[in-house]
């Protein structure tokens, strides 16, 4: 069974809700995403989302911008990033889906990503700027692969393309809790409950909430109406305030045990 399904079906099993952190791979470089990664899986992650740096994030706000400049500085490269995901599979059978833009995804050849996707270990691709209406060449390539296809549905979605996600998404459906880039928020937006039950006639594929949650208490109000919260910039900035100190990998996991359980 591919990892994510199982992780799911597993929380599921036991009324558990998933806690997906996001960084970007390469930031500060990739030996210390791989620490990050341990550290994570320790501190409680249940999915990591690795984001693949790109020259052009326009989805994304200043936080992960600069995450992004630093991995591209350091030299981190697809080829880079896959032989990651062979080093955590040493060790971990931690879900791991791969958050890029289409470009370097497209720019490697669909069917020649998929293949080494899956042999590295990868569970799952998101492309964030793929539109549904055009992604089935995507879909058939990572599907023949045994990778699940990831979409975003944001609030502004019109019902049809709603539904077109809702069939499209496999793995889980990622819900943009809100209009505009990524980015800390101190509170959720206050028509999320209405979205996401907008989505779940839809489908019945789990939901994960990602853009803005940053505390325990965002954590649980999203844990109460979707399946899994996605936790990104507070992460992405807590590795930039701490690059450089021997301290990175356990506060990145102490965040996440933090993120989990409230416990400080």
């Amino acid at each position: 069974m591919n990892r994510i399904d199982a992780c799911f079906s597993r929380l599921g099993q036991s009324g558990g809700k998933a806690l997906i952190p996001f960084l970007t791979a390469g930031d500060p470089n990739l030996t210390a995403t791989y620490d990050i990664v341990m550290a994570m899986e320790q501190g409680g992650a249940d999915i990591i989302e690795l984001g693949v740096p790109f020259s052009d994030p326009i989805a994304d706000g200043p936080v992960i911008q600069r995450a992004t400049e630093r991995a591209l500085a350091s030299g981190t490269s697809l080829d880079g990033i896959l032989d990651l995901v062979r080093k955590i599979r040493k060790s971990s059978e931690l879900p791991v889906v791969l958050f890029s833009y289409y470009n370097p995804l497209l720019n490697r050849g669909l069917d020649r990503l998929a293949r080494e996707a899956s042999d590295a270990g990868v569970d799952g691709i998101l492309a964030s700027d793929l539109t549904v209406e055009e992604a089935e060449p995507y879909v058939e390539a990572m599907r023949a692969q045994d990778l699940r296809t990831i979409f975003l549905a944001a609030p502004t979605s019109s019902p049809d393309r709603i539904r077109r996600i809702a069939r499209t998404s496999t793995g889980f459906l990622y819900a943009v809790s809100r209009t505009g880039v990524t980015g800390v928020q101190n509170e959720l937006a206050p028509d999320l409950s209405r979205f996401l039950s907008l989505l779940r006639t839809h489908t019945e594929t789990p939901i994960a909430v990602g853009f803005g949650i940053s505390s325990p208490q965002q954590v649980e109000a999203v844990w109460a109406e979707a399946n899994a919260a996605v936790v990104g910039s507070a992460i992405v900035a807590l590795i930039e305030s701490h690059t450089g100190n021997g301290a990175l990998a356990p506060s990145v996991g102490d965040f996440v045990r933090w993120l989990r359980s409230g416990d400080s």
